[in-house]
């Protein structure tokens, strides 16, 4: 394993810092009632450095870059049970994060709660599933001997990352992502089985 050097190391507990800042002032003002530099001022830093570490702008300081997202998504795909469809372990993976889940320490919680119900962090987080479109399109291929840039890979692939911002504002968001999957299902056969996407036209 690489040794984290002092200079990441001071970038990481700056970038945690302005996180657990933005964290508390958003639960005790609300996402639109705090500003940039309160959140700099409360993680002790100048509005220059949390731009420098989080570009972006307040509704990123949250969260992290999506990286890993795109990796436990492909890797719900390419290590499933055997005689598992793609789509199920989908189902799974989401099944078990974020708005579909209880098992959430309090922390994490509270800040789901808060995306959920904050537009503007809503917004970024779906910006984020989708940046992952091109490696879940690439993990979906590969087990169906299909190219990526095929129109229904990337089609599938985009419409099971706009499953967390249909499904997770809604009553009961794992019945909402259990209702898109069956849909999804109903018009994409296993073709990791059957060898084609002949099946049933959504």
């Amino acid at each position: 394993m690489p040794t984290i050097g002092r200079r990441e190391r001071k970038k990481a507990q700056t970038r945690r810092a302005l996180s657990e800042a933005a964290l508390r002032l958003f639960h005790e003002h609300g996402y639109d009632g705090v500003t940039v530099a309160q959140i700099a001022d409360e993680a002790d830093v100048s509005i220059a450095t949390l731009f420098a570490h989080v570009p972006d702008g307040k509704e990123a300081l949250i969260f992290d870059d999506g990286a890993e997202r795109r990796v436990w998504l492909v890797a719900a795909i390419r290590d499933r049970p055997s005689g598992q469809s793609v789509l199920e372990a989908l189902r799974r993976c989401m099944a078990a994060r974020g708005p579909f889940t209880d098992d959430l320490s309090p922390e994490l919680r509270h800040k789901r709660d808060l995306i959920v119900r904050t537009p503007a962090l809503r917004e970024y987080s779906r910006k984020l599933w989708i940046a992952g479109e091109g490696a879940l399109a690439e993990a979906i291929a590969s087990e169906g001997g299909r190219d990526p840039s095929d129109m229904t890979v990337r089609a599938l692939a985009r419409y099971v990352l706009e499953i967390p911002e249909l499904a997770g504002a809604e009553p009961d968001p794992l019945a909402a992502l259990n209702a898109i999957f069956d849909l999804l299902e109903a018009g994409w056969p296993d073709q990791s089985l059957d060898g084609d996407f002949t099946g049933t036209t959504m």
